[in-house]
Parts: C-alpha cells; structure tokens; sequence
C-alpha cells in the first residue's frame, strides 16, 4: 500500500509497458505474450479471444491471423478493439484501447518467415473459424501442405495477415492490498499522452 509499491511516475505509456512486459517475461508462469482481444460487429456482438503479441511499440501492438476468420471478418466491420494482459504471478493488468490497422505485407512476411516450419504449414492448412467435418480433416490438409512444400521454403498464405492496435487508451492495473489498488490511465490527445490516476 506504500508508494514505492505502487505504478511509477512517467509520461510514456509505451516505456511503461516495456518495463512491465520484461518482467513479466522474466517471471510469469504463463506466456507473457498472451492477450485477450476485444472486438464487435456491426450490429454490436462483442466476442472475445486469446491471441499473441508479435510486435509492440509506439506505434501500437501487433498480433496475426487469417483473414476469414471471426475476428478478422468482425474488424472489417468495426476496426475498434481492445486488448488485455493480465500477468497472474505479478498481480499486473494492461488495458489497451485503439483503432485496427492492416501491416503491411513486408513486415508480415518478415514475422512469417520466423515461425517454425510446422506452424507455417498449420497456417496453410487452417481455414480459421470454419465448419470442420472431422479432426481427421484437418490432419489430412496438414499432410497435404507438408507434402506440397518439402524442400522448399513455405511462404506466408496471401489469406494470413497481421494487424496493430494503434492504442488510444492505455490503463495500468496494480494489485496492492485492501483493494486499494493503483490504477493509471493514459489517453492520447493532440498534445501527446495525458495522464490520471483513477479510484481502483
């Protein structure tokens, strides 16, 4: 409940997130780079999932998918959505809000061509969120790609694709004790990132 145990004092949420993600990194059980991803269609049906982050910086947070899946067909309609860490161990939560943006298929191909060759090929073999007869369906579309590609490199399917959150909102969550929790929002303006503090 002592300040030093609270969120420190600074202006860039990015460098905080930073610091967080290290340790998180560093110390939590689960993957540090799992986040729950918020979207909702147009006629206001929000879902929510799991995804990873691949990529994060100023200018946004990135993760990737294939594009005829819900999610993907859902930020078409609505390119809003809101991310989640939650790092269990060190009682921290992130909060992050923004606008959707298509990477460019450079940087996609250049994350692409860093996944293990098995992880390429399930991408090739997945048509996302599909109806899918059988397991066995899928494990024979999975042969099918592995066949099609030995010996050669796999390339990124032209239906797989990333995105990044250009964040708008970003709120920082500490578990201190007697719920009196430290909660720090930043929110972008035309003026840089505007700082509060909000009752937990």
């Amino acid at each position: 409940m002592t300040e030093p145990d609270a969120i420190p004092t600074t202006t860039n949420p990015f460098l905080l997130f930073q610091q967080w993600y290290e340790n998180a990194r560093e110390k939590e059980a689960d993957p540090a780079d799992a986040m729950s991803l918020a979207t909702c269609s147009l006629d206001g049906q929000p879902s929510v999932r799991m995804v990873l982050l691949k990529d994060h910086g100023n200018a946004g947070f990135v993760f990737y998918t294939n594009n005829k899946s819900r999610k993907a067909d859902e930020i078409r309609q609505n390119p809003q959505a809101a991310l989640c860490f939650h790092w269990k161990s060190l009682q921290r939560q992130v909060r992050i809000e923004g606008k959707l943006e298509i990477v460019d298929n450079r940087e996609a191909d250049r994350y692409f061509a860093t996944r293990s060759r098995e992880s390429c090929m399930s991408a090739w073999a997945s048509e996302q969120s599909q109806i899918l007869s059988s397991r066995a369906e899928l494990l024979s579309r999975y042969k099918e790609r592995v066949a099609q590609f030995e010996g050669q490199s796999v390339p990124r399917p032209p239906f797989w694709q990333g995105y990044r959150l250009a964040p708008e909102m970003i709120e920082f969550w500490l578990h201190l004790p007697h719920r009196l929790h430290d909660r720090v929002l930043f929110k972008k303006s035309n003026f840089g990132w505007e700082r509060s503090r909000l009752f937990p």
